[in-house]
Parts: C-alpha cells; sequence; structure tokens
C-alpha cells in the first residue's frame, strides 16, 4: 500500500516537472459539466454572457439581458451566477445586479424563477435558466410574487405597471424606492 502511494506521488512530482512546478488543477464533475454547457449555449441575440473573473473562473459569470418586446423592452439587466462544484444537482446561484421593479425580482436581487428553487432538476442546464430569466421579462408573472406590490399592479392595473416599469428603468422613484437608470 505505502509504495503505490509512493507512485503516485511520483507521478504527481514528473507532472509538476512537465508543467514547469504548476500542479495540474483537477476540475470537479460540476465544472466539467459547466464547460459542457457553456460550449453548448444557443442564446438568444439580445443575452450576452461574460467572465469577471476571468475564463478561468467558469464558476462564476454574469448574464446581461436585454428584452426586445414586453414592458421592459430597451432595458439591459445584469444577473450574476454562483454554480457550485455538485452542479447538476444543485440548482446555480442567481441574483439580479440591476435594481428593477418587477413581480418575480425583488429589490435585493432575488429570483422567483422555479427551475432555480423546487423544479431544478439535473437535466437542467444553463441554457435553461438563461431562457427562463428572459421569459420574466417578457411575462412577467403575478401569481408567484416576490415584489408583492409590484405583482399587486400588475395584476390590478397593468397600464400603471407599465408606467412604473418605464418609470423605474429611466432612473427615477417608485413609491419609496430609487432605481437607477437601466435603458
Amino acid at each position: 500500500m505505502i509504495r503505490l502511494f509512493k507512485v503516485k506521488e511520483k507521478q504527481r512530482e514528473l507532472a509538476e516537472n512537465a508543467n514547469g512546478g504548476v500542479p495540474i488543477k483537477k476540475q470537479s464533475a460540476g465544472e466539467l459539466r459547466l464547460h459542457k454547457d457553456i460550449s453548448e449555449l444557443n442564446l438568444p441575440k439580445s443575452c450576452t454572457m461574460t467572465f469577471p473573473n476571468g475564463k478561468d473562473d467558469l464558476m462564476s459569470f454574469e448574464v446581461s439581458i436585454r428584452p426586445d418586446e414586453g414592458y421592459y423592452l430597451g432595458g439591459t439587466f445584469l444577473f450574476s451566477f454562483q454554480v457550485s462544484p455538485i452542479y447538476p444537482h444543485e440548482a446555480p446561484k442567481v441574483k439580479c445586479k440591476t435594481k428593477v421593479y418587477h413581480p418575480n425580482i425583488d429589490l435585493e436581487g432575488n429570483v422567483c424563477l422555479n427551475i432555480l428553487r423546487e423544479d431544478w432538476k439535473p437535466v437542467l442546464n444553463i441554457n435553461t435558466i438563461i431562457y427562463g430569466l428572459y421569459h420574466l421579462f417578457t411575462e412577467p408573472n403575478y401569481e408567484d410574487p416576490l415584489n408583492h406590490d409590484a405583482a399587486a399592479v400588475l395584476r390590478d392595473n397593468p397600464k400603471m405597471f407599465e408606467s412604473n416599469v418605464r418609470r423605474a428603468m429611466t432612473g427615477g422613484y417608485v413609491g419609496q424606492s430609487f432605481f437607477p437608470r437601466c435603458i
């Protein structure tokens, strides 16, 4: 048994020397799956993906969504993704970094999307999440809200909701909350 460990240690040393002394970082199963998901992405034209920590950190990235229809037409909304090493067995953590007046996104950026919570399954992927986020902007859902005030206005007075969204997106107050410009 001891010899086996010595052989493994010797192999690791040889590999490090071949790489100029830099040990090879082994990728987790989550990183491998995420790499596959990213290579197979089929994003809508209005969505872009960036890696603020560089391409070496696939587990943390941002997606920008610019809806081309609906209440949020013309706005740009930035989402951060934090992916667990046990992905796809755990859904990525997604936050909206753009403060937005939306029934399914609260003022802290938490997102109410069923596939990020109880309906997550390992067969789902990053592409599915991005399309789900995009769909939140084209079809906001007042029946499962995080921002109850916005949901009530959307349900009871869609014209007022549209006016509130425009005011928030151009930079202004809706109720007691200030929204920075995102158009």
